[in-house]
């Protein structure tokens, strides 16, 4: 099951490491391997990511050998969690792996780009983790950032977080998000993340709106 956090890292923490406090649980992912093929499957199906590009020579899967997950689109609720998930993080000694989904109608504009000129996806991709890896600077400073993980991945959002979560110990999302994210802890899109993760999930909900 997933858990609802109010931001508070004992309780994140206590859940990470097997305790079970009253809120703020984290629990596993209750979906078997079909179930979240199934998600998978009609989200791509429902939401086409740059139909006719090859994006063979980017990233379309995170991967992950064990620590903390967290979806990260940009927003102040996203860095919130992101400043939550690196103390868990720390006080568990476990890797942080920070993740952006993109499209090229979602990410920022190459510095290769010009009137009349498509840049190669390759150019798209760099300018998704440049922008990323600021966002981690920002929030957690340059020493900590320095030992993130970032993660730029060409997929759609659900497949993104629920395939890096696969080799994760924890998957930690906002409880808004915009952009890469957007929507998605809203309605059957939370149910999907919450319901068919591989992972322990924690939900960290903040008083923010963007």
């Amino acid at each position: 099951m997933g858990g609802v956090s109010d931001g508070r890292v004992d309780q994140g923490t206590s859940a990470a490491m097997g305790e079970t406090p009253e809120e703020g649980r984290a629990g596993p992912g209750t979906g078997d391997l079909t179930g979240r093929a199934e998600v998978v499957a009609a989200e791509l199906g429902q939401v086409p990511l740059d139909a006719g590009v090859d994006d063979s020579g980017v990233s379309t899967q995170a991967e992950v050998g064990g620590g903390v997950v967290v979806g990260h689109d940009g927003s102040g609720c996203s860095g919130e969690a992101l400043v939550w998930a690196a103390a868990l993080a720390d006080r568990a000694g476990w890797p942080l792996h920070v993740v952006r989904s993109w499209r090229m109608t979602s990410a920022p504009r190459p510095a290769t780009w010009e009137s009349g000129y498509v840049p190669p996806m390759t150019d798209y991709e760099k300018a998704v983790l440049d922008d990323l890896r600021s966002d981690v600077a920002a929030a957690l400073g340059a020493d900590r950032a320095a030992a993130v993980t970032c993660h730029a991945v060409h997929a759609a959002p659900v497949r993104a977080l629920i395939e890096a979560a696969e080799g994760a110990d924890l998957l930690v999302v906002g409880s808004r998000g915009r952009g890469g994210f957007s929507g998605l802890l809203l309605g059957s899109v939370s149910d999907q993340i919450v319901h068919h993760s591989p992972c322990p999930v924690t939900v960290v909900r903040t008083r923010r709106r963007d």
